[in-house]
């Protein structure tokens, strides 16, 4: 028997898209714009930052590189305005999970279970402290991978993400209409 409970439960499966059929995307275009001006500042600021981080490494011998720093500067000169581009992401965001991993290797070792922890417990943190940053997320991996001591969350973590946050604010400010940060808390 069909009863009008029954139809609205078939119109609600009708308008649900599958699983499946919700991977096909909605069939728009990318929103992100093509702008000749943010091309060469996000070049700049990439490359001056890693320059310096590179040169600080070299003349201090004291590492101040990691590999998610590379990805940080896209979002910092690239997606400056973002939430997740801000001083507080960038820096808490290193912060958090890099010592999210180092927790998690010094009590569990170097295994793919500790691995997938420590980048589950960094995305939570982040995000419960609101400062995620993507590229933070590979802090832990890098951390338990490299089996780190407790100083690396201060050189190359702490003083590298720092570095980044001032030459962000240097940079991105050299353009009339960039405002950074967004904001600093």
């Amino acid at each position: 028997m069909i009863t009008e409970e029954n139809l609205v439960k078939k119109e609600q499966l009708d308008e649900t898209p599958s699983y499946f059929m919700k991977m096909k995307g909605g069939g728009e275009k990318s929103p992100l714009k093509v702008n000749i001006n943010d091309i060469l500042t996000g070049f700049m600021g990439g490359a001056i930052t890693i320059f310096i981080l590179g040169l600080l490494t070299r003349f201090t011998y004291t590492p101040l590189l990691i590999a998610s720093f590379g990805a940080s500067c896209v979002l910092a000169f690239g997606l400056w305005n973002s939430p997740l581009s801000q001083p507080r992401n960038i820096i808490g965001g290193h912060f958090i999970s890099t010592l999210v991993g180092l927790i998690i290797y010094h009590i569990f070792g170097n295994e793919p279970w500790s691995l997938a922890l420590g980048v589950g417990l960094a995305i939570g943190l982040m995000m419960l402290t609101k400062t995620t940053h993507p590229p933070a997320g590979a802090d832990p991996i890098i951390i338990i991978l490299g089996s780190y001591s407790w100083d690396y969350l201060f050189t190359p973590v702490l003083t590298g993400s720092i570095v980044i946050v001032l030459l962000a604010l240097l940079i991105n400010n050299l353009r009339s209409n960039r405002k950074y940060p967004v904001f600093w808390i």
